[in-house]
């Protein structure tokens, strides 16, 4: 059969690929499966009874989960089938975006998951209209079981199967709100094609194959993630969600599942090579020598790259005592990680790649459903320092305008994935699309050039995002981003935010690595354990110093960092105070928000000049 529409791949599976364990989440440390059937029988139930509340084609319903599970994925079906439209949101957002959200799509019902959802979806209720009722996927006091919907009787079905019939794949799917930087978010019209073009595209471009496992941890409201597990449910692979928080230890789900797969951020890759890396500090002797030769083997790394005779013997042994064990460590199947959502640091791509994980950077937005470009398992396909080749049916170009690098230009992408527009908001659709030689052009916001390979494959490599460009009182133009990524490559750096917006020169809020800041102390004979007295310390400032200075070295003299500040906070994605976040629930800093914070800080680099 043939994916038409979101729902189908559910049936596709059915078809091509009954599984008995097809989707898998974690329950209060309990494993919960779900056959094919299982979830195709109860999208049904429910298809029906949201039939039979009076849902129609085009109502909006939302579905907000701390956790991925399966009951998720069951709505969407089951939304979906009906010519309704899921609204994905974040859990972490306040009750105040959740009120902005459900007003603008209209929102007629939500299901909600776990712990404070419900309180702060009945909150926003209370300023929404159209929000009928809320439904929990767990049995929950003051909230209706979102089971109490089911209609098992089955005589309704052939109203399921009308409306099903007369589903078009251009019709709206979903409407995801973007996370933004600045002001309110806008609604995101994805039609079913927009999404199915794309994860269809993508199947011979990922590690994947039918049978294997798969780890879900990153929140599936994103598309990111939503659409990797329609490419599970397609490939006829198992899936296991889970949270992040249960990945690793000998108990952790990593171990126990065994995966072949899963998607990631960079943050979370920073964090396991920071432990790994500290426990090769730990060494002493022949062995922590022996440790960082192996590191040092991951410098030279390329993909498709033809190793001689002694760097074949050299990575041989460096894999059975050091690599190896990294690899059992992540459960023993692991083949590749595929990485979105924020830039990957080389190093990162460089040293799993060699330890025989390949680290697989792509590049998207939600607007293009999402992906535009991917490092791709296929033979010259993929290239360290770049977000991938295009995915088939994505066309790309650059505008140069020469307000940026040489051949650099805002990043243009056309295709079958291109958004419908934003909800509600023409004014903001007519700003990023626009129509040449019979095309409908997205305009991305980010900054880039093309690069080939030794085979002549063309790739994108990203500089930075065009709105957050920073024009020095001097008038020229700084990328913070590509600065910021590469402080964060060395371990002690936690988070950091390039500032110089109408200054004389450039300078960084840099936030240390607790725990990685601490152990260097303690090697280095400082005494002081508070990150705040640390961050103070002569010995400690020297040695950002010397981080700061390694990375200026490759810097012009207008992108140098000529002071920094450390500082010992931390940077969240939610506030249990409700204040503004320092980052997007995608791990981007909020640059407006950071720079408020931290005003006197930032003012206090730039006095007595």
């Amino acid at each position: 059969m043939e994916v038409r529409r979101l729902f189908d791949f559910i049936y596709y599976q059915a078809a091509n690929h009954p599984m008995e364990k097809a989707i898998s989440y974690k329950n209060d440390g309990q494993w919960i499966h779900f056959s094919t059937q299982d979830i195709i029988t109860k999208a049904n139930q429910l298809s029906r009874g949201l039939l039979k509340l009076g849902v129609k084609k085009g109502d909006k319903i939302a579905i907000a989960v701390y956790q991925n599970r399966t009951e998720w994925v069951i709505a969407d079906i089951a939304i979906g089938q009906i010519g309704a439209v899921t609204v994905p949101v974040y859990p972490t957002i306040s009750a105040k975006d959740y009120t902005y959200i459900f007003n603008n799509a209209e929102v007629r019902y939500a299901f909600v998951g776990k712990h404070d959802l419900a309180a702060k979806v009945q909150e926003a209720q209370k300023s929404v209209p159209s929000l009928e009722a809320v439904f929990a996927f767990d049995l929950t006091d003051g909230t209706p079981f979102w089971e109490t919907l089911f209609e098992t009787d089955d005589q309704s079905q052939v109203e399921v199967e009308q409306i099903k019939a007369g589903i078009e794949t251009d019709d709206l799917a979903t409407l995801i709100y973007t996370s933004g930087t600045t002001g309110n978010p806008k609604g995101v019209m994805l039609s079913h094609n927009n999404i199915i073009s794309n994860v269809v595209s993508m199947i011979p471009h990922l590690e994947p194959k039918t049978g294997e496992t798969t780890l879900s941890f990153l929140p599936i409201c994103h598309v990111f993630e939503r659409n990797v597990t329609y490419s599970y449910i397609y490939n006829g692979c198992s899936v296991y969600q889970t949270s992040h928080l249960e990945l690793v230890g000998p108990e952790g789900d990593l171990m126990t599942i065994k995966p072949h797969y899963f998607t990631t951020v960079p943050r979370l890759l920073e964090k396991i090579y920071e432990s790994i890396y500290n426990k090769g500090l730990a060494l002493e002797g022949p062995q922590k020598e022996f440790f960082f030769w192996a590191l040092s083997l991951a410098d030279g790394f390329e993909f498709d790259k033809e190793l001689t005779e002694k760097e074949k013997e050299d990575l041989a042994k460096a894999d059975t005592h050091v690599f190896s064990k990294w690899r059992a460590a992540f459960g023993g199947n692991l083949k590749a990680m595929a990485v979105g959502a924020a830039p990957c640091p080389k190093h990162l791509v460089k040293v799993f790649s060699t330890a025989g994980i390949r680290i697989r950077e792509g590049y998207g937005l939600t607007e293009t459903a999402p992906t535009l470009t991917i490092n791709s398992v296929q033979k010259h396909r993929s290239k360290v320092g770049t977000v991938g080749s295009l995915v088939p049916e994505v066309e790309v170009s650059l505008d140069i305008d020469g307000s940026f690098g040489p051949d650099e230009g805002e990043i243009l992408a056309a295709g079958p994935n291109i958004m419908l527009g934003y909800y509600k908001n023409p004014e903001a659709t007519a700003e990023v699309i626009f129509e040449k030689d019979g095309k409908r052009w997205f305009r991305t916001g980010d900054v880039g050039k093309l690069v080939t390979n030794a085979a002549g494959v063309e790739f994108v490599q990203i500089t930075d995002r065009k709105k957050e460009l920073l024009k020095t009182s001097g008038g020229k133009y700084v990328a913070p981003s590509p600065i910021e990524a590469t402080l964060k490559e060395d371990f002690l750096v936690e988070q950091v935010m390039v500032v110089g917006e109408k200054r004389k020169f450039i300078s960084a809020i840099i936030l240390p690595a607790p725990e990685a800041l601490q152990e260097w102390a303690k090697r280095a004979g400082i005494e002081a354990n508070d990150l705040a007295a640390l961050c103070k310390n002569e010995q400690v400032v020297a040695k950002f110093q010397d981080i700061v200075a390694k990375v200026n070295s490759g810097l012009g003299h207008t992108s140098s960092i000529k002071k920094f500040t450390l500082l010992a906070d931390t940077w969240e994605f939610v506030k249990t105070d409700g204040s503004d976040p320092e980052l997007t629930p995608t791990m981007k800093p909020k640059r407006r928000v950071i720079r408020k914070k931290y005003k006197a800080e930032i003012d206090a680099m730039y006095s007595n000049m």
